[in-house]
């Protein structure tokens, strides 16, 4: 801007070094380090005076001129001084703009260059790079103003303008402004230019857009698959997969099994075993009993068989489902025991019978029966005890109906219905007929009612069944062993005490029987039988009927605080 100018006088024209962007960097004056603080403004060094120089000498060279660039214009003379101070006056009009950081300029600063900043570009445009240094054109040459740019004055070292970059493709948003051919200072271009490029608001809100609609899409994918997921798992989960679910399994195995096993056991006795209906007197009841022979004659209870009386109705079903009528062919209470027997069925299969002599405590055993009219049911136990002196019946009242049984105690399960049916040993062989149980809360009664089993079975030992079943088949009545003599059921002392009298008013000791023979007498307390203690009346029959009539037995009795022995042949009478 101050090009060409004169200096001070005695001084030539200033020229200065041209920078890369086409401004001029002022020299910083020399002054003397005084201490003061500046705050960026300098003081220039005050002109000296112009001197004579001598009219032949020849102008001195300017050091900063490019060779061969064309001279700088003379420099004008020193204004005058109208108003005779003596002092020099400056070179040009103050500022009127008051540019920072110069304010007015002194006496003999020269006018700071305006600044006229370029129009900032549009948000997001890119801002085009300065042109690089070695791109001007050589010096001399004018460039072509542009069309909408006011004339401007031509400086010292004007410069042909830069090629725009509006075609570079590292430039997609060039500025297609013209270029300023005076290459005037933009402070904001070099910023502008090392800027990145911003994107507009439209695509920011583009983007946004797009970003909302991915994430959109994204929940609803995750909420479709666990939907699908969902009934995937439920439909499984109630259908047992995909396809139809083989679970693995054992292959089919041989049925034989050891013949001392239950299942062996059970094999060998079920066909033997038949289920008992029994309807008359408007009383009915079920019962189990087995084949005695082929003959058809079966054994069971006398309390299953008893609501029929002489006009009922027996009904047989066999293990093979045929069903067929019987007919009652003896019974005794005393045992409770009863023969029946079926007409027209053949092929029969008898079940065995073993030795109750031989059964021992502990023993396993297999109980068959129909408890509550479920035919063919199998449980299994041990013998718990032996000789176990029980009573059942006993409704009449009269004692006519009460069952005196030396029985077989098992825990093998007995419930109503398995009455009459066989208690087997391990070889299957009958050594028991199920009787009675003792239920909770009650005595041992004749299938206990409809209590149920608690492990307390009572069977009839086969012995004794076997006996009085001969018996009934042949006579259709049994016998019973008997002492001849009547018992004191009332005494609670320990032991069997005879009576004071008999039951018809006679002596209590029949004359002539058995007792009479051996010597008893009223009032002896009898305590043994064979060496076994008894402590009740009850305890003495079952005793008795234990044996068969003819059998002689060994008591031991108690008279007048004396203990004494006798022997007695057992006599017989029939029961009802």
């Amino acid at each position: 801007m101050n090009e060409g100018k004169p200096g001070p006088p005695g001084e030539g024209p200033t020229a200065r070094p041209e920078g890369p962007d086409g401004d001029f960097e002022l020299a910083r004056p020399d002054r003397a380090d005084t201490g003061d603080a500046h705050e960026g403004d300098y003081e220039l060094d005050r002109p000296l005076r112009a001197e004579a120089a001598p009219a032949d000498a020849p102008p001195a060279p300017d050091p900063s001129r490019t060779p061969g660039a064309p001279e700088a214009p003379a420099a004008r003379p020193a204004p005058a001084d109208p108003a005779g101070t003596g002092q020099a006056q400056p070179l040009h009009d103050p500022d009127p703009y008051s540019t920072p950081p110069y304010g007015e300029p002194g006496p003999w600063a020269p006018a700071p260059p305006v600044q006229h900043p370029a129009a900032t570009p549009a948000h997001g445009m890119a801002v085009t790079a300065p042109p690089p240094a070695g791109s001007t054109a050589p010096h001399g040459t004018a460039p072509a103003p542009a069309p909408a740019a006011p004339p401007i004055p031509a400086q010292a070292h004007p410069e042909a303008p830069a090629a725009p970059y509006a075609d570079s493709p590292a430039a997609p948003y060039a500025d297609t402004t013209a270029p300023d051919p005076w290459r005037r200072y933009d402070p904001w271009a070099v910023a502008a230019s090392a800027a990145p490029l911003q994107q507009s608001g439209h695509e920011k809100q583009r983007r946004g857009r797009t970003r909302r609609a991915l994430l959109g899409a994204v929940l609803v994918f995750g909420l479709v698959c666990g939907g699908l997921g969902g009934i995937v798992g439920a439909y499984l989960e109630r259908n047992g997969g995909v396809g139809a679910i083989e679970l693995p399994q054992a292959g089919r195995e041989s049925s034989d099994r050891d013949p001392d096993s239950v299942a062996g056991i059970a094999a060998q006795a079920l066909p033997s075993v038949v289920t008992l209906h029994v309807n008359g007197s408007g009383e009915g009841g079920t019962g189990t009993g087995f084949v005695l022979d082929t003959r058809g004659h079966i054994l069971t209870n006398d309390h299953v068989v008893a609501p029929a009386g002489d006009g009922g109705e027996i009904t047989v079903t066999f293990h093979s489902g045929d069903t067929a009528e019987a007919t009652l062919v003896g019974r005794d209470s005393g045992y409770d025991l009863a023969v029946v027997k079926v007409k027209g069925v053949r092929g029969l299969t008898p079940l065995p019978l073993g030795n109750s002599d031989n059964v021992q405590v502990g023993d396993p055993v297999v109980a068959i029966g129909a408890p509550f009219d479920l035919a063919g049911t199998v449980t299994s136990g041990i013998i718990s005890a032996k000789e176990r002196p029980i009573t059942a019946g006993g409704e009449k009242g009269d004692g006519s109906d009460v069952s005196y049984v030396d029985a077989l105690q098992t825990d093998a399960p007995i419930n109503p219905g398995n009455s009459g049916g066989p208690l087997l040993d391990s070889r299957a062989r009958a050594v028991g007929i199920n009787s009675a149980i003792r239920s909770a809360g009650s005595g041992a009664d004749r299938d206990g009612g409809q209590a149920g089993s608690i492990g307390l079975g009572f069977a009839i030992p086969i012995n004794q069944g076997k006996r009085v079943a001969e018996e009934l088949i042949d006579t259709g009545r049994a016998t019973h062993p008997v002492i001849g003599i009547t018992l004191d059921m009332n005494y609670g002392g320990d032991g069997a005490r005879v009576g004071t009298e008999g039951s018809d008013g006679g002596p209590p000791v029949t004359t002539g029987g058995p007792g009479d023979k051996a010597g008893i007498r009223a009032g002896d307390v009898i305590t043994e039988v064979d060496g076994q203690r008894v402590h009740s009346g009850e305890e003495l029959i079952v005793k008795t009927r234990a044996h068969r009539p003819g059998d002689r037995l060994e008591l031991t009795l108690e008279r007048d605080g004396e203990e004494r022995r006798i022997s007695l042949v057992l006599g017989s009478s029939e029961g009802g």
